[in-house]
């Protein structure tokens, strides 16, 4: 449903809003629901309303503004586009991310493969201590313990890299 209503809109938040109308709409009219389709389609089709209805709405929202923040602006030496702030995050941050991602991946890769494959298996992969204990068929507490080792391992090489700056 979110994705027929941001499809249909274009806006993330806009669709959002219209799937949780919709959730609304179909809990108080559910005595409505006489059951000749499907719930899923009835739903779906009280989202695609309520997104032809919000879509005529912007439209006529913004045909009634008295002007756009993203029209040109005349000044004196001509006209000047004004330049909006981007919701993503500063170039500076997503290097400074990356490098982090980068440093951290480099601690992991230095570890023996033992301590490697349990860490990749718990924290990127969410397995349970059980789980990793069949795959690798070793007991859970050997997971556990390879886990905290390989976690200090890590936080030792990402220590003697922050010292490095």
């Amino acid at each position: 449903m979110l994705n027929i209503a941001f499809r249909l809109i274009g806006d993330y938040d806009e669709a959002c809003e219209i799937v949780q109308d919709a959730f609304v709409s179909a809990f108080k009219n559910i005595t409505a629901f006489r059951g000749d389709a499907k719930f899923t389609t009835w739903l779906t089709t009280i989202t695609l309303n309520l997104s032809k209805n919000r879509l005529k709405q912007l439209r006529s929202r913004t045909s009634h503004e008295a002007f756009s923040l993203d029209e040109q602006v005349r000044t004196e030496d001509g006209q000047m586009t004004i330049d909006v702030p981007s919701k993503e995050p500063s170039v500076l941050s997503r290097l400074e991310k990356r490098d982090i991602q980068n440093r951290i991946q480099n601690c992991v890769k230095t570890l023996e493969q033992d301590f490697r494959e349990v860490l990749v298996l718990r924290d990127l992969q969410d397995f349970s201590y059980e789980e990793i204990g069949t795959m690798l068929r070793v007991r859970a507490g050997t997971v556990k313990s390879r886990l905290f080792r390989a976690r200090k391992m890590v936080k030792d090489c990402l220590k003697r890299f922050m010292e490095e700056l």
